[in-house]
Formats: structure tokens, sequence, C-alpha cells
């Protein structure tokens, strides 16, 4: 900026700065390049005496480029009353805002004004108004405009396809994916994310794979959407190839990428690697220290978590809501009960966060695990908002682990009143009454769950072979190695049985009995 400064100094004196041209390609590069100065560009354009429609779209371009819609708005709607008449590239910027706000009304009145002016068959116009039902959820108006255009290129197809994915109809997008006459690195993306969202991870890894079979290179946003996938199935080699393609191609850490990464590796079982790849971090952001604080303190280091919170708010990050419910979560199972309700209370004191129903929940959890019964039903009586099964939840949990049989029962009545009594309550009443060798209870709520059909729903487990995602279900005989499975878990059964005895003969007692048991 020094230099373009010094030129409209220059300018200024040469007694040329006003000339449309040259203020122009100031304004433009104040708006437009990474290292202008927006703020400056717009006192510049507040000066201009004459302006032309150029100079108009430029600062409206700024302005939605620079993520503020609302001035970019104000902009359109002066430069109406300005008498000049927006054209095709005005419209393709205001269009922009106008998705970015998801304010439908205000893309209908321009959809209007794009007509009433016949710029409507123009790509980037059409494509503008794609996108911007496509944001909005409207996917029929986005879909008759596709029908009706003449020229449909690969942004028009990659913006229905879009469209489709986060309005859930995947099944839509990926036909309207494979009838493409021409895919890029963008339109694979947004079939991976699309995949992502409605969470089938299994399908995301097979287009993200896929897509390199067919050779295109996986963008940004693939990856990102890919290593997403990764953990949410613990798919740890699939994550760690695409880790080292990241190195590998010199792809730049910036915070997105990072925190996908971090967040692979913690949710995969590796949070030495993600500690790791948080410190390689240029810069972190609440979402990297929010996913870092997550995974510490469900891999057991607590007092990592809650360290790691410190050093982020001295290091001047605001942390969020979901900062606050994982280091709530570390504090109870620690047992810091203290600290954990000063955070708590920091929460509104400090932050101006206003506690959730899960923030509840945590602190109902801390005072639960602690065997603060009364304090933990304290909370739950006067939370200003209604509890949901979360917080009951935690609550019932508590009982459970201090066999207090009639906070129990009163905890189930509240969640059978507002019909969260789903099938793992009654089997935690059932295991509350058994811990108390109350076994006329234990065979009530059996009964009264066989009554009315409550059946609990059965265990999966997931497991990586050569890069592949296996899953596997209690009870299922389907597989087709199921008779190697099942003496491999023969033998395995044999063996654990054979080690699991005291010195003293004394067999111990487990609760799922054994292997054979579980298929």
């Amino acid at each position: 900026m020094k230099q373009i400064k010094q030129i409209q100094s220059h300018l200024t004196v040469s007694g040329t700065l006003w000339d449309p041209f040259a203020v122009g390609k100031i304004i433009g590069f104040c708006s437009a390049s990474d290292i202008g100065d927006l703020s400056h560009g717009y006192r510049l354009f507040v000066c201009l005496q004459y302006r032309t429609t150029f100079i108009w779209n430029t600062m409206i371009r700024g302005f939605a480029e620079k993520n503020e819609p609302i001035k970019a708005f104000a902009l359109y709607k002066q430069m109406l009353r300005s008498d000049f008449l927006p054209n095709n590239y005005t419209f393709s910027f205001i269009l922009r805002a106008c998705a970015d706000t998801s304010c439908l009304f205000l893309g209908l009145i321009c959809h209007a004004q794009v007509i009433r002016l016949g710029w409507e068959s123009y790509d980037f116009v059409l494509n503008g108004l794609l996108h911007l039902y496509a944001t909005c959820n409207c996917m029929d108006p986005a879909r008759k405009l596709f029908d009706m255009s003449v020229n449909r290129g690969v942004i028009s197809w990659t913006s229905l396809i879009n469209g489709y994915a986060k309005s859930g109809q995947i099944s839509i997008a990926r036909q309207m994916f494979d009838k493409m006459p021409e895919k890029n690195a963008v339109s694979w993306s947004a079939m991976i994310n699309g995949y992502v969202q409605v969470e089938l991870f299994k399908e995301a890894l097979e287009h993200f794979n896929f897509m390199q079979l067919c050779g295109f290179r996986p963008n940004h946003a693939g990856i990102v959407g890919a290593l997403t996938a990764c953990a949410f199935l613990g798919a740890l080699d699939q994550g760690r190839w695409i880790h080292a393609y990241v190195d590998r191609n010199g792809i730049e850490l910036d915070i997105i990428l990072g925190t996908a990464i971090i967040d692979m590796y913690a949710k995969c079982g590796c949070i030495e690697t993600a500690c790791s790849v948080f410190d390689s971090m240029p810069n972190r952001d609440v979402f990297a220290y929010t996913s870092l604080i997550s995974g510490l303190a469900n891999h057991d280091q607590s007092a990592s978590a809650i360290e790691l919170f410190m050093r982020m708010q001295l290091e001047g990050v605001v942390p969020n809501e979901v900062t606050f419910i994982c280091v709530l979560n570390a504090c109870s199972r620690m047992g810091l009960v203290d600290q954990g309700l000063r955070i708590f209370k920091s929460m509104s004191e400090i932050y101006g966060i206003e506690p959730g129903v899960q923030h509840y929940g945590c602190l109902v959890d801390l005072l639960g695990r602690a065997g603060m019964l009364e304090a933990a039903k304290k909370v739950v009586r006067e939370m200003p908002i209604e509890p949901d099964n979360y917080v009951l939840g935690a609550l019932l949990n508590a009982c459970r682990v201090h066999g207090d049989v009639d906070l129990g029962k009163e905890t189930v009545e509240s969640l059978v009143e507002r019909s969260l009594d789903h099938e793992g309550v009654h089997v935690l009443l059932s295991n509350i009454y058994a811990s108390t060798e109350q076994w006329n209870g234990v065979e009530k709520v059996r009964r009264g769950m066989e009554d009315n059909e409550v059946r609990k729903v059965p265990g999966c487990s997931l497991i990586e072979v050569d890069g592949v995602i296996c899953e596997f279900v209690s009870g299922e005989r389907t597989n087709v190695l199921m008779e190697e499975i099942v003496l491999l878990l023969f033998g395995i059964d044999k063996h654990l049985k054979s080690l699991c005895f005291f010195d003293d003969g004394n067999e111990v007692a487990t609760e799922g009995g054994s292997l054979l048991d579980c298929q």
C-alpha cells in the first residue's frame, strides 16, 4: 500500500487523480488485492465527483469478496439512486453477497431486476442465481434455471450438485454428477463433502479414491472432506496417506486443513501425532484449540486438556460454546469440581456466552461423578432451559454409579414424560436396581421392556484392513468369513479364559461374558 499511496500523491500533484481510468486502478487494487486497504479505497471512492459503472462495480465487488455483504447492498442501493444501471458484472457481485447472507428476499429482488434488464442469460449471472438458490435450499427454482440454460458450464453443474448435496438430496446430487459432461476438482469435492454432510463417510472416501483414479488431484476442500470421513470411520491408514500427500505436495497447512488433520489423528487414537501437528501450525484459532482439547479429554489426558485451555486464553484466543463443553468434560473426568464450576461461571460472566443444554449436562455430570447428587438435582431443577436426555441421562448415570435408586426412578419418570425414554434408559435403570441387588426391580423393568417391545439397539464396531473399512454388528452372521471368524474368536476366548484367574484360582467376573457370547 505504501507504493500505491505514493502513486496517488503523484497523481494528485499532477492533477490527474480524478481521471476515471487512473483512480479506477487505484480503487481496484485497494479492493481486490490481498495486501490492499479496502477502507482506503472506499474513502477515495467517496471523494470522487464523477463515477463510472466500472468504479461502482469495483467497490461492490470489494465489499462482496471481503465478506462485507451489507455494505455491498448499501452501495448497490446508492448506485441505483445515482441513476446508474447495473450490468452483468454488478449482478454477479451482488448475487454473491445475497448468497453469503442467505437472504432469499433480497435475492428475489435482484433476480427480478436481472430479468427486467435482460441479463439472465449471461453465464456468470446465471451461475450467481444458481448459487444463491442452492445456498438458500431452494432447489426447485435452481433446477428450473438450470434446465432453461443453454450454456451449462462446469460451474453451473457444480452449483446445482452442491445445492442438492447441502439440502440432503445426495442421490439426486450423484445422478447429476454422473451426467456431468466435464468435471473438475471442485465438482468432485462437492460430492465428497456432500457425502460427509449426510454421514455417508465410507462413500465419501470411495469417491475421494475414485477421483484420483480418474486423474484429478484433490483440492483443499476435497482433502478436508476426506479427512473428516477418516476421522469418523477411524480410517487411520487412509488419514496418514492424506497427511503425507499434503506434505509431499507442499500444500499450506492453514487453520482449516490443520484442524482437520488434528481431529483425524485424535479420533483415530494418535493423540501424540495430533499434538505434533498442532504445534507445527503457524496459526491456530479457536477451532484448532477446541479440536485438540476434545481429543486430549477423550484420551484420558484431561490435565493436558485443561492446561491447553489455559494456554489458549493466555494467547488471546477466545473460547466458544464447544470449547467449554470439551473442557467441562475434562474437569468432570478428573473430578475437578471447583475448577469446573469456575469455568462454567466464566462462560457468561467473562465471555458473554449463555450456557446451553449441553453445558448444563456437563455440569450435572461433573457434580454427579463427584457424588454430589443433590447439587446435580438442584441444577436440573433450576436450569433456565428444559432439560433434555443428555442432562437427565447424566443424572441417571450418576444414580447408577452411586446406587441412588429413588432419584434414578424419578429421573426415568421425567424422561418418560418428555418421551425421551429410549432403550438405553431402561437398561440403565435395570443396572441401578442390580447394583443395589434389588432383583425384583430388575425383573419389573425387563418385563416392561418386553411388554412394550423395547429392544436395545445392537452395537457395532469398525476395523480398517488394508485401507478398507469393515463394519461388524453384534449378532450378525452374514459375513462370508463367518466360520473362520467364529473359530478365531473361539481360540481367543479360550486363551483369555486361561489368563483370567487370580493366583488363588478365583475366576475374574466380567459383565460381557465370553467373546463368543457377544457374536
